[in-house]
């Protein structure tokens, strides 16, 4: 009995210390839920839901005419919370098939039966939270919507996106490092206009409440403290995108020509400084056949300018001493030397002794630097300080960043030397970047106005304009008016009689300058730059622009043969395309035209139709005759002459066909029987049979056109 007693006694003590415990657990329970439980809510909500960043919508960049150069797409992540109260078994059971189906055809990754097993398994697991895409469109995302289940909504269907943004640019690689990118493959590194404008474009972030849920996942959910984000803003720059399109693709085709490492091209509005265009090329390593824009050469790259810096040079000498134009210098040879190191020409001279003007035209190496060290020897920072006062010592200060700083040395510097004067003097022992050059010969173009080249004319929000950049002049007058029309002279010297005589243009002309840089020895050859820089229309200057090619392969690595054709190409487009530039056609005084137009021979009724709609008199010999040779009187007539065309043929004889239209002279020689081969297109310029020859049908003639 004593021993069953001591038994109860130990039940009853342990019975009573659990149901105490119990009792404090309770207690504690209770205590943590009333006393305690918004302190251990708000800690818990603490670790379960965090405030994110929203991501504002980034702005967009636009060319001169309103084409997206680069924009911000919305990509979503969508999912859905398979488990949400509002969705019971029967909605769940009677929709997951059709939902399955609808995601497979939309996104057509995985069968309808992998997107059902998913769903299915994740409702019976009790999970809150099944990634159904990423990196959804918006225009699909806009399907989804629609789907069964996702329909009902975030709160009933449990369709819950969040939205990312990605910079597209439409028109892919043009002017791709000019508009720039942020952070680029991760790196952190920046550039371009996305770089420059980037507290402009970037908006303000708002802010979302997220919830984690089992899976670590992040879910949106309901705040009232959440903060819509702001759009940022859009900018206009000055790049017209058809312009930029052809300056790339004639630059690339250059390149391509020439097995080119690399090259560049600028075209700048000489009144404003806008920059119409910027292309930058690299020949890809892995595809020696495709290039790329991955560097800012045009901005970025400061090098030897080679013979582009003689005008430079010349301006100075000319604006210090007043160098005439018609100045003689004996270059001998072609060759001369300081302190024993040759300078040389690249063509052997047409004579001995040559004017300023013919120094230009010719790019002679050896002119420019006799001309310079006749003047400026004995004070050789006289002709330094110039150049510095022409801010060609100086960064541009332009909105792109980046921008190399240029180098031009002075005699205080430690590598001054006896030939320092002569080799700057023709475009060595400097750097200089191309958008530096080009805006000094802009300025030229300018009257000596020197404008800071610009990239972007306006800032918008929602389609209003918020601000607007003005042109900017860094130097009012980088030389006299006297010296600018003799710099003016020179350069269109070059195009008429020298270096660039392949620029020649019908309908407008072209002033500049060639330029051919010697650039480093690569495994045992010499590499070269070549290089045009000028600008257009040269009686009423428009626009500028420099073309550089680095390191073209073969023999040919001229300015003139390599960059020139690129120029002309771009210039040609633009001229072409930008009315106001044309030579506005004289008045027409009341009855009669000026001067009487050049006409072709061909029928007497055709030709006195176009003469009385031109209103040009006509002084007819002949009323009888079909077809006619129009023959000038004074400035505003002409005269109709018989050409005895068709009387000549019905003898069986070939006529005088010179001068007649293809169409005409196929319905003449055709009717009577005769086979004919035209060769080119024009007026007939001459024929295989002579005027006067019989001929038979079938007689073969053959006509060539020009």
């Amino acid at each position: 009995m004593e021993e069953r007693k001591d038994i109860l006694w130990r039940v009853y003590l342990i019975y009573f210390i659990i149901c105490l415990f119990g009792v404090a657990i309770i207690s504690r329970v209770f205590f943590i839920q009333f006393s305690e439980g918004d302190k251990w809510r708000a800690q818990a909500e603490k670790f379960s839901t965090k405030v994110f960043e929203i991501e504002a919508v980034r702005g967009n960049i636009y060319d001169v005419n309103g084409s997206l150069l680069a924009t911000s797409l919305p990509y979503f992540e969508t999912g859905m919370d398979v488990n949400t109260d509002a969705i019971t078994k029967k909605v769940f059971d009677e929709n997951v098939d059709s939902l399955s189906m609808c995601l497979a055809t939309l996104f057509n990754d995985k069968s309808w039966k992998q997107y059902r097993k998913e769903l299915v398994k994740a409702r019976k697991a009790h999970d809150r939270w099944v990634v159904l895409q990423r990196n959804v469109s918006y225009t699909d995302l806009q399907k989804m919507k629609k789907f069964p289940i996702l329909r009902r909504g975030k709160n009933r269907g449990g369709f819950v996106y969040l939205q990312t943004n990605k910079r597209e640019r439409p028109f892919q690689f043009l002017a791709a490092r000019t508009i720039g990118k942020l952070n680029e493959n991760g790196t952190g590194k920046s550039y371009g206009l996305e770089a420059a404008f980037d507290s402009i474009l970037v908006g303000t972030t708002g802010e979302r409440t997220m919830q984690k849920i089992a899976g670590g996942v992040w879910r949106p959910i309901n705040s009232d403290n959440e903060i819509d984000p702001k759009d940022g803003s859009d900018i206009v720059t000055t790049i017209d995108i058809n312009v930029q399109d052809v300056a790339e693709n004639s630059l690339k085709n250059c390149l391509r020509l020439h097995g080119a490492d690399h090259g560049c091209l600028i075209l700048m509005e000489i009144k404003t400084g806008e920059v119409k265009a910027i292309a930058n090329l690299k020949r890809n390593n892995k595809d020696t056949s495709q290039y790329l824009e991955n560097f800012n050469y045009a901005v970025a790259q400061a090098t030897v300018p080679g013979s582009t810096f003689k005008l430079p040079s010349l301006v100075a000498v000319m604006e210090d001493f007043d160098v005439k134009l018609d100045e003689v210098v004996d270059i001998g040879d072609g060759i001369c030397y300081y302190s024993n190191v040759p300078v040389r020409d690249s063509h052997h001279p047409k004579k001995s002794k040559v004017t300023v003007q013919e120094i230009f035209e010719e790019s002679s190496n050896v002119g420019v630097t006799k001309i310079i060290t006749r003047y400026y020897a004995k004070d050789p920072q006289k002709y330094i300080d110039r150049l510095y006062k022409m801010n060609l010592g100086a960064p541009l200060g332009i909105d792109l960043p980046g921008e190399a700083v240029p180098y031009i040395k002075s005699t205080d510097d430690k590598t001054w030397s006896k030939i320092s004067l002569p080799w700057i003097s023709y475009g060595y022992e400097s750097r200089i970047t191309p958008l530096q050059i080009l805006t000094f010969y802009s300025a030229v173009a300018n009257g000596g106005k020197m404008m800071r080249p610009m990239f972007v004319k306006e800032v918008k929000k929602r389609g209003k304009v918020i601000r607007s950049y003005a042109p900017v002049v860094i130097n009012e007058a980088i030389c006299s008016k006297k010296t600018v029309e003799k710099a003016k002279k020179m350069m269109e010297g070059v195009v008429l009689n020298g270096t660039g005589q392949a620029l020649k243009a019908s309908n407008y002309q072209i002033a500049g300058k060639t330029g051919t840089a010697q650039m480093e020895i690569v495994n045992g050859k010499m590499t070269y730059q070549a290089s045009f820089v000028g600008y257009f229309p040269a009686d009423n200057p428009k626009y500028s622009c420099i073309v550089v090619i680095s390191a073209p392969s073969g023999d040919a690595y001229y300015g003139g043969a390599v960059a020139g054709p690129v120029f002309k190409d771009v210039a040609d487009k633009v001229y072409s395309t930008s009315l106001e530039i044309h030579k506005e056609i004289n008045a027409v005084q009341p009855q009669y035209a000026l001067r009487a137009p050049s006409l072709k021979q061909g029928s007497r009724e055709d030709l006195e139709a176009i003469l009385k709609t031109l209103k040009i008199r006509t002084n007819k010999i002949d009323d009888q005759a079909d077809w006619v040779s129009p023959v000038s009187g004074d400035s505003i007539s002409v005269s109709l002459q018989s050409k005895n065309t068709e009387e000549a043929l019905k003898r069986g004889i070939v006529p005088n066909l010179i001068g007649m239209t293809a169409q005409d002279v196929l319905y003449l020689l055709e009717n009577k029987g005769m086979r004919v081969k035209i060769i080119g297109n024009g007026a007939v310029a001459s024929q295989s049979i002579e005027a006067g020859k019989p001929f038979t049908k079938g007689t073969e003639i053959i006509l060539q056109l020009i």
